[in-house]
């Protein structure tokens, strides 16, 4: 008897079965094969991605060969329409970088402050920094100021970088005492690179020691005669007497 129960049930379930494939076996053929084409589409996407990361990679180590800093520049600008994320930033700074060694300084620290700007990481930071010393012989310190104020804050790893240029901002405006303060703080700052920190201390003992204080002016002293064009006639000169 169970034997015969246990065949009526298989053909109740085949049955069933069958009737569940009639109504929905398209369906679940469909969503199969949706599947079968998702899986297959993000597969040959991250084929892509990495195929254009490698394309990318390359390019921008041919770039970084170029020895003429017009050519970089203009291919590291090829090289940032392209890209996205961190080889755009890279690519931008490089071109940045060629701009500055080409002379064209308004355009690289226009560069360098976009760059700061679109990055609140490291590439932004050394962004602003480079841009800073670019102008410190002539911009005010206020303007100095506004652009390291996301560096020059505590806790910041930048910190001491960023004073730096504000103490040559004081000494290049007579502020002696000021600047050999901060040159003497970041020579004892343990943030601070052991470079960095004997630059400082090297600045502080010059600016402690008088350099840049008005020592008044030197005496002017005779000035010598100028030496004879060659040909033209020598002075007459007064024999001396006969021993």
């Amino acid at each position: 008897m169970s034997d015969i129960f246990r065949e009526v049930e298989e053909d109740v379930r085949r049955e069933r079965l069958e009737r569940f494939w009639r109504r929905y076996g398209v369906w679940v053929a469909g969503g199969v094969a949706l599947i079968l084409a998702g899986v297959g589409g993000w597969v040959y996407w991250q084929h892509h991605q990495a195929q254009e990361r490698l394309r990318l990679s390359e390019a921008f180590a041919a770039a970084q060969r170029i020895t003429d800093p017009k050519q970089a520049a203009g291919a590291f600008a090829e090289i940032a329409k392209e890209a996205s994320g961190g080889y755009a930033l890279l690519a931008r700074m490089s071109q940045a970088n060629a701009l500055y060694a080409t002379g064209q300084l308004k355009a690289a620290v226009d560069m360098y402050r976009e760059i700061g700007n679109a990055d609140k990481g490291e590439i932004g930071n050394a962004a602003r920094l480079r841009a800073a010393w670019i102008i410190a012989a002539t911009a005010s310190r206020k303007e100095l100021e506004d652009l390291l104020a996301p560096l020059n804050r505590d806790g910041s790893a930048w910190q001491p970088m960023a004073r730096e240029v504000l103490a040559f901002s004081d000494y290049r405006g007579a502020k002696i005492k000021s600047s050999a303060d901060s040159f003497r703080a970041i020579s004892e700052d343990a943030r601070a690179p052991e470079s960095l920190r004997n630059r400082a201390r090297a600045m502080a003992l010059f600016l402690e020691n008088g350099a840049g204080a008005d020592v008044g002016t030197v005496p002017e002293t005779p000035a010598a005669a100028p030496p004879p064009l060659p040909g033209a006639a020598q002075p007459l000169t007064q024999p001396a007497p006969a021993q």
